[in-house]
């Protein structure tokens, strides 16, 4: 009765979580923990946002019904809602009684029994998956966030549309590089003409990404505007290197230490003059604004992307010169990527140490000896974090910090 005279989130999930509810406790707190998120309870569960099975599927639809019905009833007589309320949800059914105040409470059908016996801490089952180089960036940037994302397989977010801009993004430009994969300046026209028709077609193809067809249309708008700052910026460095791209979305396999890792290159290039080749990550978010930056993410083993794609492709028998991060985020700004010259601005020992420590991070991994996955200092890292909201431990933003 509190809930229908409040509406109030807090007190639906009670509700859900309840017993009266009719369902299971595992389910109950998976949609609680959806619903804290996005603030949409009953249209989750009618969405089907969780894949379930039958028989708990049906449970959750039954709930989103009777409180659909509870919403309809009146408030006033409060007896005659009272009844409603015990009559949408079958109260009788679940022995359920009322306390003092009118409210609906389930009797305890359970003895208490003695508390077992709490268990012996251990670490995580050992990893015996695949690795990637994005899986242990998390593991750098937050150990607890990967045990969240990796050995839990926690709830995660539906995605932003920030992740739906990237991936059609990149998308575009992989179809337009299939045309074009020596840009040259006679083809001006031509280029600037087919990279609106990718973009286009690939932001229309990730729609459902966006909540609303006027975001979707910003969004498109803006990627056009960054896509034609990319042709000025491939036509620059024709003139400046001529170069074609040798592949797209490459598979990146290798084998470290006896474990595998995987990941996929977003373009390789290879320089017409010297036959080098160029590995390119495209980045529609923040990235380093300078190479030094980046070069000190990786000394620091805070970025293991570009120099796992260095070994796979060394491997694979490239000559590697040049790790590429192009930005593609700002519609107002030049293209201006930053680049590290291997052998360089970034030497091959400092790769070497980053592939050992890949090793070392891999292996600790694979052991299962971590028993407890601590928290980042880095309260920046929780801002997007999808996690956050269940992270006891996190660690106190810097306005919390500093207030009074």
């Amino acid at each position: 009765m509190q809930w229908h005279r409040t509406n109030g989130q807090t007190l639906l999930l009670r509700l859900l979580r309840s017993p009266c509810s009719g369902v299971p406790h595992d389910v109950a707190a998976a949609y609680a923990t959806l619903a804290l998120r996005s603030g949409e309870l009953i249209e989750a569960i009618e969405r089907g946002d969780l894949a379930l099975p039958p028989n708990e599927r049906d449970s959750v639809l039954r709930f989103a019904r009777r409180v659909r019905r509870v919403r309809s009833l009146e408030a006033e007589p409060e007896s005659a809602l009272r009844d409603g309320i015990a009559s949408a949800f079958e109260l009788s059914a679940l022995d359920c009684a009322r306390d003092e105040s009118g409210e609906v409470q389930a009797r305890n059908e359970f003895g208490l029994a003695e508390p077992a016996p709490p268990e012996e801490p251990a670490g995580v089952p050992p990893w015996q998956r695949h690795f990637s180089a994005s899986a242990l960036n998390t593991y750098a940037e937050c150990r607890r966030k990967w045990f969240y994302r990796y050995a839990c397989g926690a709830i995660e977010d539906r995605g932003s549309a920030a992740s739906a801009y990237g991936s059609a993004f990149h998308l575009a430009l992989e179809d337009f590089h299939a045309e074009y994969p020596r840009p040259v300046s006679t083809d001006e026209a031509a280029m600037r003409r087919r990279i609106r028709e990718c973009v286009t077609w690939a932001f229309e193809s990730h729609r459902n990404g966006f909540e609303t067809r006027v975001e979707l249309e910003l969004q498109t708008r803006r990627a056009q505007r960054t896509a034609q700052r990319y042709v000025d910026w491939l036509l620059a460095q024709e003139r400046e290197a001529p170069f074609e791209v040798l592949g797209r979305e490459v598979p990146a396999d290798l084998e470290l230490d006896g474990r595998p890792f995987v990941g996929y290159i977003d373009r390789l290039d290879r320089d017409e003059r010297s036959g080098g080749v160029a590995v390119i990550d495209y980045k529609t978010g923040n990235i380093p604004a300078t190479p030094s930056e980046y070069v000190e993410k990786i000394r620091t083993f805070r970025d293991f992307q570009l120099p796992f794609y260095y070994w796979a492709r060394t491997a694979a028998g490239d000559r590697v010169t040049r790790l590429v991060l192009i930005p593609l985020k700002d519609a107002l700004l030049d293209v201006r990527p930053v680049a590290l010259q291997v052998g360089g601005n970034i030497s091959v020992g400092e790769l070497e140490r980053s592939r050992a420590r890949m090793i070392e991070l891999s292996a600790q991994l694979a052991a299962g000896e971590t028993g407890r996955f601590e928290t980042t200092q880095d309260a920046a890292a929780c801002t997007y974090c999808a996690y956050a909201i269940a992270c006891a431990s996190k660690p106190p933003s810097e306005a919390q910090r500093f207030s009074s």
